[in-house]
């Protein structure tokens, strides 16, 4: 499902790493989109929208796992550091799962 701007609206992670793999391909610079997606998760998370700082962060992950090491190095360690201590401190395995919505 696309929304109004042409991008996928709620995917589960596996759709969502396929959908920016392959952006990341078709894209003129994919350390600009995996930047833009780290911000967008940042800024969702200054609002208190955890569902919405999830799936961001989710596809920023998926974008960044298909980055060769040159390219991660040109991501700004602010933005870095940040996808990782959210990643393993409130996103990681170790925590609650999200409840669904009734």
């Amino acid at each position: 499902m696309l929304c109004a701007q042409g991008r996928p609206s709620r995917l589960t992670l596996p759709l969502a790493s396929l959908y920016y793999s392959a952006m990341a391909k078709s894209s003129s610079d994919p350390v600009k989109e995996t930047c833009r997606l780290i911000r967008l998760a940042r800024s969702k998370w200054d609002a208190h929208d955890n569902l919405g700082c999830r799936t961001e962060r989710d596809r920023a992950l998926a974008l960044y796992g298909t980055l060769s090491p040159e390219q991660k190095d040109e991501i700004p360690q602010a933005l870095r550091v940040w996808l990782r201590y959210r990643s393993e401190k409130y996103f990681g395995p170790d925590r609650t799962a999200p409840r669904r919505k009734r």
